[in-house]
């Protein structure tokens, strides 16, 4: 009996010491992913707060040649750090459709926030506000070391920031309203 007591306590305290804390949730595969940013679980949206990535449908050019969809790339990588870090996340804002949250990810002993190792990587990257500056400027200067780096994505010329392409498309549509 003590034996059977003792096994049930330390696999409890086990269960707890991997669960995440209080006010976060585990991030773990089986989600489905919408973007390299965004994914649904159990019926509810999130997206990581301050993180842009490729968008699906546009291209670059790899170094063999041949265009590869760059929302594809970001989705990848997204993917192989939520198997390979097991992130634990926290919701910091929420609208009607999706709850903005912010993660840490777990490699080796150290804790790391995982938009700056996504953006550090280059393969996502720093999400800007209406005005063009960044909502959180750490992840702008992650952006701009790996940029700089030639990291990820920014390797390839003509890998195209997403903010200026969702930029031109709003003032495209903006144009054609201000015709109407």
């Amino acid at each position: 009996m003590r034996c059977s007591l003792a096994l049930t306590l330390t696999v409890a305290s086990v269960a707890t010491a991997l669960s995440a804390p209080d006010g976060y949730f585990d991030l773990e595969p089986g989600i489905t992913l919408e973007t390299g940013d965004t994914w649904v679980a159990e019926g509810q949206r999130y997206r990581l707060f301050g993180v842009q990535s490729c968008l699906r449908g546009t291209n670059y050019t790899d170094l063999k040649g041949q265009k590869r969809d760059c929302g594809d790339a970001s989705l990848a990588m997204f993917a192989a750090y939520i198997k390979d870090t097991k992130p634990v996340c926290a919701p910091v804002a929420k609208t009607a459709d999706l709850t903005y949250v912010i993660c840490y990810a777990t490699v080796g002993k150290d804790r790391l926030d995982l938009a700056t190792m996504m953006i550090s990587s280059g393969y996502a990257f720093a999400s800007l506000d209406d005005q063009g500056m960044p909502l959180h400027p750490p992840y702008s200067v992650a952006e701009l070391d790996a940029r700089e780096r030639k990291a990820g994505l920014w390797q390839f010329p003509d890998v195209v920031h997403p903010a200026v392409l969702l930029a031109k498309t709003a003032n495209e549509r903006a144009k054609k309203e201000a015709k109407q």
